[in-house]
């Protein structure tokens, strides 16, 4: 579930040439397998929805990972640690957000709703992302970019109400789908909070201190959640899925990430978070017995025409007057 974890970090472009082995081919299968594992960690969630409670399942994902990459990081320790006194509050806000609070409220939602619909709904980041980048970051957003979110959001609606509009006048929606949405919103603030701080920290380094943040931020809801919560006791399901968010869907998706990000650039890397929408729908048909069904595909559709609009019609640079 990293989404676009640190492409934000910094925008440094690098050419086909410096691909994973020299390949670009060997590049874009990184980060294929990147958003593959991550697609994984919906259908794990789902899984064990009524079996783990959720915060439990954030809480060990984040710190497993953390200590699984912070060996990995140890040549940056002298840098992490002067960021962490300078900045330390920023980074446990921004963290925590990201990392932990969207996490958490997509595991929520899941107890609630089916995977496809969740990773229909992720779809829409990008498109949060730009909205809040124009409304704290006065970056350019062009009439087709407001077109294009305008059919997205109406794709979420048509997906929310199940395609049903008398569901929306009596106010009849399923509350997973709602407490997916506020996760989406919370990473995509994540996102603008990220690019805002212009952290200056080697990016698999920041992450690390990203996850130790989003561990601190998902403790108080854990141990909630140990008090109150009869599902605390782990058994083999929990284990099982909880050994696959936090390796390979957890730890080794945001290595791997990393290494798209180095190889292709944040922009192309960033690009390829579409096809873990793909990937879910079809592990949620393989593993959960999920169907698409018609309202999926009409809000999938309208979601696909927004991207495209805001994609291929972006707003001209404006040039600076003489």
């Amino acid at each position: 579930m990293a989404m676009h974890v640190l492409a934000v970090h910094r925008d440094d472009t690098v050419g086909a040439e410096k691909a994973v082995g020299g390949s670009l081919a060997g590049a874009y299968s990184v980060g294929v397998l990147c958003w593959l594992l991550s697609a994984g960690v919906y259908i794990a969630a789902k899984w064990v929805s009524s079996e783990m409670p959720p915060w439990a399942l954030c809480f060990w994902r984040v710190l497993i990972a953390f200590a699984i990459l912070l060996p990995i990081v140890h040549h940056h320790f002298g840098e992490m640690l002067a960021l962490v006194r300078r900045r330390g509050l920023e980074l446990l806000f921004i963290g925590g957000m990201g990392l932990a609070v969207c996490q958490g409220l997509i595991f929520v939602g899941l107890q609630h709703a089916d995977a496809t619909t969740a990773g229909i709904i992720i779809a829409l980041i990008p498109i949060i992302t730009m909205i809040l980048a124009r409304l704290m970051l006065a970056e350019p957003m062009g009439r087709w970019q407001v077109a294009g979110s305008i059919l997205a959001f109406l794709g979420i609606v048509v997906i929310i109400v199940k395609g049903s509009p008398a569901a929306l006048l009596r106010l009849d929606f399923n509350p997973g789908e709602l407490w997916i949405v506020a996760g989406a919103f919370c990473f995509s603030l994540y996102t603008v909070l990220l690019r805002r701080a212009k952290f200056d920290l080697n990016r698999l380094a920041l992450l690390v201190l990203l996850l130790g943040a989003a561990a601190l931020t998902a403790l108080p809801f854990y141990l909630y959640e140990l008090a109150a919560d009869e599902r605390t006791t782990l058994n083999t399901s929990g284990l099982i899925a909880l050994a696959y968010v936090a390796i390979p869907g957890g730890a080794l998706m945001y290595y791997l990430f990393n290494r798209s990000i180095e190889a292709l650039g944040a922009a192309r890397a960033g690009v390829l978070l579409y096809i873990q929408t793909i990937f879910i729908a079809v592990l949620a048909y393989l593993i959960l017995g999920e169907k698409l069904q018609t309202y999926h595909l009409e809000g999938a559709a309208l979601i696909i025409a927004g991207l495209l609009l805001i994609i291929l019609l972006k707003p001209k640079e404006k040039t600076a007057a003489a």
